[in-house]
């Protein structure tokens, strides 16, 4: 294929049903094996898909991980977490464990093992189908390991040990919201990573209550939150005998990321 003139053929295919028609384009065009697989990606655009559902595969940090609509994917915003452990914890040499809540493809976990070279660390996840995905992504990584739990049920913390580093991108979109979301989230992200209860806090509540045994004494624990949830997630979290260390915007400045240490 020529790729330069099906990707401008992509991009007006594309007006109209994408917000960004040449980037989609772009990226269509260097996966497509033929002209008739290209068709097909178009076509599966067109009907709201997202590239990167489509595409099987997406950037995060300086990895390429699989995706699947089993999964969330990774979102530019939520790097901002690395980030964030990267400026607090500087020594990339320290042997961290670090466990990820919510792993999904595993993003924020594999791309923290990718930066700290002794460290090593556990995802877990309760969808068996994410957790497959997380599985292959971590095949990139000897230092990784992941498990299903559910942190709704009883005893999920048994066993699993103690940790330098809690992460997690946990659902917090208040129910009711989910289907005013754009299509490509509503319809193509899995619910069971979307759905954060009535107020968009069940897993704050649940997660600051359990996680104290999970960490060791001046572990972090580092939270993603969504649009306004700053305050109430605070709070929440000094109940439970956290000390807030920080809070960090996205590139939107929109405040993505609460940091809170074990006293």
């Amino acid at each position: 294929m020529d790729n330069r003139e099906e990707e401008y053929k992509a991009a007006q295919l594309l007006k109209g049903f994408s917000d960004t028609p040449r980037l989609d384009a772009r990226f269509l065009t260097e996966d497509a094996k033929d002209e008739a697989e290209l068709a097909s990606f178009i076509q599966r655009r067109q009907q709201g898909e997202p590239v990167f559902k489509i595409l099987g595969h997406r950037g995060f940090w300086s990895l390429d991980l699989k995706v699947s609509h089993d999964t969330l994917d990774p979102r530019p915003d939520s790097e901002t977490l690395i980030e964030t452990i990267l400026r607090l914890l500087p020594d990339k040499t320290q042997p961290l464990h670090i466990l990820d809540l919510g792993t999904g493809t595993g993003c924020l976990l594999l791309a923290l093992l990718s930066e700290y070279s002794n460290a090593t660390g556990v995802g877990i996840d309760v969808s068996e189908d994410a957790l497959k995905i997380a599985q292959e992504n971590g095949e990139i990584c000897s230092r990784a390991s992941f498990l299903q739990k559910d942190w709704n049920k009883v005893g999920w913390t048994d066993h699993l040990g103690t940790f330098d580093v809690v992460i997690s991108n946990p659902p917090y979109i208040p129910t009711e919201e989910i289907s005013k979301l754009d299509k490509e989230v509503r319809e193509y992200d899995p619910r069971i990573a979307l759905d954060g209860g009535i107020d968009g806090l069940d897993a704050y509540r649940r997660l600051v209550k359990d996680t104290p045994v999970l960490l060791e004494k001046g572990g972090l624990l580092v939270f993603e939150i969504g649009i306004g949830q700053e305050k109430v997630v605070l709070e929440l979290a000094k109940k439970q005998g956290f000390e807030f260390v920080m809070s960090v915007p996205d590139l939107n400045k929109i405040i993505r990321c609460l940091v809170f240490k074990k006293s």
